[in-house]
């Protein structure tokens, strides 16, 4: 399955928080969370090499008509909730068509 969808989300945590905000990023890969679902065929979290509070989250969809599907719904708006207080400012979001590549963990 190749996605048609992705986006790269980056946020920068509170000073000395960017391991908190990514323990609870990770948690999206959780059974029955957005991340897990078959839609979300890509999902990397990545921290900054020079700042360890500046993180980017990578995902790719199936569509994004999924990807819009599942983030309305309740639990990824309990995520989103719980990740506000750890962020210094407003993230910064980037809409993509994926082209090809590679993901194996």
């Amino acid at each position: 399955m190749t996605p048609a969808y992705g986006f790269t989300a980056t946020m920068t945590a509170l000073p000395g928080r960017g391991d908190d905000l990514i323990a609870l990023l990770l948690t999206g890969l959780d059974e029955g969370s957005p991340a897990a679902s078959d839609h979300c065929l890509v999902y990397l979290v990545s921290r900054s090499a020079t700042d360890p509070d500046v993180v980017q989250v990578t995902e790719g969809w199936t569509t994004e008509a999924d990807h819009h599907r599942l983030f309305a719904g309740e639990r990824a708006q309990a995520m989103v909730a719980r990740i506000a207080p750890l962020l210094a400012g407003e993230s910064a979001y980037t809409d993509l068509t994926p082209v090809a590549g590679k993901a194996a963990f």
